[in-house]
């Protein structure tokens, strides 16, 4: 694993390598077992994020557990690289087609530190994603079809790289049409476990607390 990037004074950095090949593609295998082997049914899909221009596949940890445990597993890792004592909230799996784009946004407050995660890529074309160099003092909900005048950063993501980034704070998209024939992509959130997000671990969906155990 190679990180690239200040993530404290810029607000994002690339990692490398941050999982191994081997396992993104056997974590891409066990989602497609459990998804089965017809067609993906999105021609039926009618409601998807604005951020989109037609529906993506995705699933969240929530409903996948193996991918909820993926971001659990993440946490010691990527709060080492933040340097802060961080606290999961949620990820989610998404695939995008060919020719698809993620217009410019800005993440909600469980999104404080984001780790967008390559698994694959059809055709083996890398698909840039941008991040903008401006950091903004909170979210906001403006979604754009590009960064205007904001310089930003494309980062090309190879399959088991990875880039951090201040969701919350920093815009960021993919603007260049997807050339691949579809991608697949994890997306993981944490928040300072001291910060003014905190209330958003585990996205509200768990409350850890003590648990007993009993035997017959």
């Amino acid at each position: 694993m190679k990180v690239i990037g200040r993530y404290q004074e810029d607000g994002y950095a690339h990692i490398e390598g941050l999982v191994p090949v081997e396992i993104a593609l056997a974590f891409l295998q066990g989602l497609k077992e459990q998804i089965g082997p017809g067609a993906i049914p999105l021609s039926r899909v009618e409601d998807f994020p604005n951020l989109l221009d037609r529906p993506a596949f995705e699933i969240y940890g929530h409903h996948y557990k193996p991918m909820l445990h993926f971001l659990w597993g993440l946490t010691p890792i990527v709060s080492q690289i933040v340097g802060r004592d961080l606290l999961p909230t949620y990820d989610y799996f998404r695939i995008y087609r060919e020719g698809d784009v993620c217009r410019v946004h800005s993440d909600r407050p469980s999104c404080e530190h984001s780790l967008s995660l390559a698994l694959d890529y059809s055709d083996g074309e890398i698909w840039d994603l941008e991040i903008g160099k401006t950091r903004h003092p909170a979210p906001s909900a403006q979604v754009d079809a590009d960064f205007g005048s904001e310089p930003f950063a494309a980062i090309p993501l190879a399959v088991g790289d990875a880039l951090l980034y201040r969701g919350v704070n920093h815009r960021h998209g993919r603007t260049r049409p997807n050339p691949n024939g579809w991608s697949a992509h994890l997306f993981l959130h944490w928040v300072d476990r001291l910060g003014p997000y905190r209330d958003q671990a585990f996205d509200g969906q768990i409350r850890p607390a003590p648990v007993n155990f009993s035997f017959a």
